[in-house]
């Protein structure tokens, strides 16, 4: 059973037992690159191994430009591409655009909102705070000084959804742990800038921060480079990024964007769509990345008790607040 068993729908299973003939799907990464190791990797990964295992193709592009959204959208459309899979919340409104003119072609934006789903339309999101409270517990565990930091991306309600979850992660562990936030930028240029990020991450070291999130994109190569410079640990984002400096990223927080896009491109044109999917721990749709080179850091507790709060999140006998709830967090000022 994939995460997205529900999102499939019958009408793909149908479509596939009949044979009917596969339009090549296509995936538009957000600004940052395909290769930036976090968010657009993730989604590349899923379509490489959609390709690997079908043999099927798929078309690609990497956006330049704001300006490039909706020209993209409306290429793919035009060519004959179905599903057309977006990266990002920004392609939310110009796939919202779009989507009329295209009745035929399906779309896909994951990370953003609309008040009303078009028909063709399906979105995608995850309880990214839950799985960053997981990350917050094992920050906590895992500092000498008590203070741990955050580095998020662009400032928009999401990465503020990640810190919020991060710092009541870390509370839950320590209530007087002090947990220090910055972002990097209020533009989309915030998603690509390491060199901001290791600024960042040595202004958080000099706050006494031994433990510091990455919530950022590309610019978090720059934080986990820096930590590791710096003899601190950190945590990666989206993909699995404990190899990028191994021994020294306590874990990532997995947001698993790259199933999103492989089961999206499994569905094809006939997957369901005009509503809005949603995983979290409970769908595997988010947790922490234990692999050969974050072993060493992790102790038996230290996953032992991140697991029982796994457990307890989905129960419902954890709430974990989102940001969301009231544009505010309860035990962090951004």
């Amino acid at each position: 059973m994939t995460l997205m068993q529900k999102f499939l729908g019958a009408a793909a299973s149908l479509a596939m037992m009949a044979g009917a003939a596969a339009a090549e799907p296509a995936l538009i990464f957000d600004l940052g690159g395909k290769f930036d190791k976090s968010f657009n990797e993730a989604a590349f990964t899923g379509a490489k191994r959609w390709a690997d295992e079908t043999g099927g193709k798929f078309l690609e592009i990497e956006l330049q430009s704001e300006a490039q959204r909706e020209q993209a959208l409306r290429r793919f459309a035009e060519s004959g591409a179905n599903p057309v899979i977006t990266t990002g919340f920004a392609f939310a409104d110009p796939v919202n655009n779009v989507a009329g003119d295209y009745p035929d072609t399906k779309f896909v934006n994951i990370d953003g909102w609309l008040p009303e789903v078009p028909a063709n339309v399906q979105l995608i999101g995850f309880q990214e705070h839950q799985g960053s409270y997981l990350v917050g517990m094992m920050a906590a565990m895992a500092s000498k000084s008590g203070t741990v930091g955050f580095i998020g991306g662009m400032d928009i309600p999401l990465i503020r959804h990640f810190g919020c979850g991060f710092a009541q992660g870390v509370k839950a562990v320590n209530p007087d742990a002090t947990v220090i936030a910055n972002m990097t930028g209020t533009t989309p240029t915030a998603w690509n800038d390491p060199v901001k990020g290791s600024e960042l991450t040595k202004a958080q070291i000099a706050q006494g921060a031994d433990v510091v999130y990455a919530a950022a994109g590309g610019t978090g190569v720059g934080v986990l480079q820096t930590a590791a410079d710096e003899g601190i640990l950190s945590i990666g984002v989206d993909s699995n990024q404990n190899y990028l400096h191994s021994g020294k990223v306590l874990t990532s927080m997995l947001k698993r964007v790259d199933v999103a896009v492989y089961d999206s491109m499994k569905a094809g044109a006939g997957m369901e769509t005009g509503g809005f999917t949603i995983l979290g721990l409970a769908e595997e749709g988010v947790g922490y990345a234990l692999d050969e080179h974050n072993a060493p850091l992790v102790s038996d507790e230290m996953k032992s008790k991140v697991d029982a709060a796994r457990e307890a999140i989905i129960s419902g006998d954890i709430e974990v607040v989102a940001y969301y709830a009231n544009d505010s967090c309860p035990v962090l000022d951004f």
